[in-house]
């Protein structure tokens, strides 16, 4: 029997020393596995940051850190991504209360919380990684919120989420994740501007859009081989033909 995933946060070009500090003490409040930071703006162990984290020190001394965001999700499954900013379609938005339920569902790899910068958060090529988007409710007049006190409410609601036990079978599938899904869509991508069916000027919004329905479809490590082994094959015959059937006749 296995129960909610271990849960990392992502934290992704952090500026200020005093957020990160408090991002750390968070983890530790909560909990968190693990402290990702992708491309930090700051040092982690800035005296600032030590000071401000208190018992989450020692996340701050163990944060994994990674060059890009697809580096920092190779290992996990689901992932949710804040933001105040208009999701780019068609991912889902919701908020803390309705996303962190489907994030902490029993998975065998970890769940990610993904946040932003402090001036402009997540681009939309990275808010694409996410299966899900959180957005807080506030006021319309002043809708974001600063980064540490928007993680300290998204990861509240996993207090507030009754705890879910699941029982595998020998047919549950293994589902894949999120590294293995990037590059799948790389390749996707290659072969759909092979065959003409994308432009590049036009790609990066059409393979959005393939992006979030598998990424909301949650393919299974089998079912994604089949459709990579079916890319792969088609961008083969695109360079040299179609294989024979050798069991044909000529």
């Amino acid at each position: 029997m296995s129960t909610a995933p271990p849960l990392v946060v992502v934290m992704v070009s952090t500026a200020g020393p005093l957020n990160l500090g408090a991002v750390a003490r968070l983890c530790a409040n909560f909990a968190v596995q693990q402290l990702r930071l992708v491309a930090p703006r700051c040092d982690p162990h800035d005296p600032q940051a030590m000071a401000m984290a208190v018992h989450g020190k020692h996340y701050l001394l163990n944060a994994a850190i990674f060059p890009t965001l697809e580096g920092a999700l190779e290992n996990c499954g689901r992932v949710a991504a804040c933001s105040a900013r208009s999701a780019p379609e068609p991912l889902p938005t919701a908020p803390p209360e309705q996303v962190m339920p489907w994030l902490l569902q029993p998975h065998p790899m970890a769940a990610a919380l993904v946040c932003g910068r402090e001036d402009h958060g997540l681009h939309n090529t990275e808010l694409q990684r996410a299966g899900r988007l959180i957005r807080i409710p506030t006021a319309p007049t002043h809708s974001s919120m600063n980064l540490s006190h928007a993680l300290a409410v998204t990861l509240a609601a996993c207090v507030r989420t009754p705890p879910t036990t699941w029982q595998p079978t020998p047919q549950t599938p293994t589902p894949c994740g999120s590294g293995q899904l990037t590059d799948f869509l790389d390749d996707t991508g290659q072969l759909l501007l092979e065959t003409g069916f994308l432009w590049p000027h036009t790609a990066p919004a059409r393979l959005a859009k393939i992006e979030a329905i598998l990424r909301r479809a949650e393919p299974s490590q089998a079912e994604l081989a089949l459709l990579r082994g079916m890319v792969r094959q088609l961008r083969w015959a695109t360079r040299h033909g179609p294989k024979t059937n050798p069991q044909q006749g000529s």
